[in-house]
Order: C-alpha cells, then sequence, then structure tokens
C-alpha cells in the first residue's frame, strides 16, 4: 500500500513531450484521497485501457465509418463531422467530434432542445444516428487522444453554466468525460440538470473497473430499447412545457 502525504501529480509521458496531443494521450495523474492509497485503476489502468480499446474500435469499426460517412454525404451535403466546443477535465475546453445530423445552417453553440423546431434541423440520416447513438461514434478519436475516456460524466458544452456549476458540487468536471456514463443509462434526455450531476457525481464515487464495466454494458441495452431518448427536449424542457399547459 502506498501512502501520500501530500498532494501530487505525477505525470508519466512515454513520447513526444512536444506535443500536446501525444503527451495528453500518455499522461496518468495520481491524485490524494482520503485514504492515502494510490487508486490504480482510476489513474492508470482506466487510461490504459482506453488506449488499448479505442486503438481497436478505429480498426474495428472503420468499414462503419465509412459506411455512415457516404451515407451522410448523399442525405446532405455538407461535412461528414461536426466539431463542437465542450468541457472537459477541469473544464478545460475541448472540440468534440460527431457524425453531423443536423443541417449546416443550424444555429452553432446551441443545445439541440434550445432550438425554436429542433425536428427541421435534423437530417433524415442524422434521426437514425441520433437514436442509435451511432453520431457519438467518432468520439473514439477524442478518447485516443486523452481528451475523453470511454465511461465518465458526458461532457457538457462550454456555455452550459448550470450544468457545469452542479458538477463542481461532486467534483464530476475533475475525471475526463465520457462516451457513455452512469447517467446516460438512468435518463439521458429525460433528465434533469441537478439529477444529472448527482448521477455523475455518484459515478466519481463508484468508479472502478466493476461499475465501469456495467455502464458500459448497460449502454447497449439503453440504446436498443432507446431509453430517455427526448429529441430537442430534456428534463428541464419538460417542466417548462408543463407551466405552459
Amino acid at each position: 500500500m502506498l501512502y501520500l502525504h501530500q498532494y501530487k501529480v505525477v505525470k508519466i509521458v512515454f513520447l513526444c513531450y512536444n506535443c500536446v496531443d501525444c503527451e495528453s494521450m500518455f499522461t496518468f495523474s495520481t491524485l490524494n484521497f482520503k485514504d492515502g492509497t494510490l487508486p490504480m485503476y482510476r489513474n492508470f489502468f482506466k487510461r490504459l485501457i482506453d488506449i488499448v480499446l479505442s486503438s481497436l474500435g478505429i480498426i474495428l469499426l472503420s468499414p462503419i465509418f465509412i459506411i455512415l460517412s457516404i451515407a451522410i454525404c448523399i442525405d446532405s451535403p455538407g461535412p461528414i463531422f461536426f466539431k463542437q466546443k465542450r468541457v472537459g477535465i477541469y473544464k478545460n475546453h475541448f472540440n468534440i467530434l460527431k457524425f453531423r445530423t443536423m443541417r449546416t445552417d443550424t444555429p452553432s453553440n446551441m443545445p439541440t432542445h434550445l432550438l425554436e423546431d429542433p425536428d427541421k434541423w435534423i437530417t433524415k440520416v442524422g434521426g437514425f444516428l441520433r437514436k442509435t447513438s451511432l453520431d457519438e461514434l467518432p468520439q473514439i478519436f477524442n478518447i485516443f487522444l486523452g481528451q475523453m475516456s470511454i465511461v465518465g460524466p458526458r461532457p457538457a458544452l462550454w456555455n452550459q453554466y448550470d450544468l457545469i456549476e452542479e458538477r463542481d458540487k461532486y467534483g464530476a468536471n475533475d475525471v475526463l468525460p465520457g462516451l457513455t456514463g452512469w447517467a446516460q443509462i438512468n435518463g439521458r434526455d429525460e433528465l434533469e440538470i441537478p439529477l444529472k450531476a448527482k448521477l455523475d457525481g455518484e459515478y466519481i464515487e463508484r468508479m472502478s473497473f466493476a461499475f465501469d464495466f456495467k455502464c458500459f454494458f448497460s449502454t447497449f441495452i439503453s440504446v436498443l430499447k432507446s431509453d430517455g431518448v427526448v429529441e430537442g427536449g430534456t428534463g428541464a424542457l419538460n417542466d417548462k412545457e408543463e407551466i405552459n399547459k
């Protein structure tokens, strides 16, 4: 058992010291926790698993990437991928990658549920990608580069200040955001912001290989059942609609 008597951050960089992306790929942090122990899974094995699985995913899923890219090009003119500024670990910003699911003239940097008529902006292929969550696949590259993890709190938009503030209460801004997470399999779009942040906090407390395994495979069930998918809506938005009735 290793005890830490003061706060430490130890970085292990395997190559490319002058390359920001390469350094983030192979950087691991060891933080001081209450019990003074070194959480090996959280700060070493979790990142190692991310690198291995994202590398395999990029190779094995390349045929699906090609098919979806062709479908997007045929359905709607414009780029295949969509980049958007999101909040990463320690509230640093990064560009998240997604398959483009909306028209190129859609207002940018705005959550879908805040658009006046979300459905009119979503393409036909985009509707299918969103329902099946296949639009999230390009985030494998974000995981490989060390900007995201396979499991973790979903990255907030840079201007979702209410969600960012709520997550601060639970330390959920101090871990890598994830492709999927505990909140995603417990309500997804239906969740109100305070509950979503609370679930993110629960994930931080329970983070382990077994819990990540549970979140990862539960995601497939949620996707197949389309649990919590409310296109153009969130729990907060539903509350407003009830008030306006």
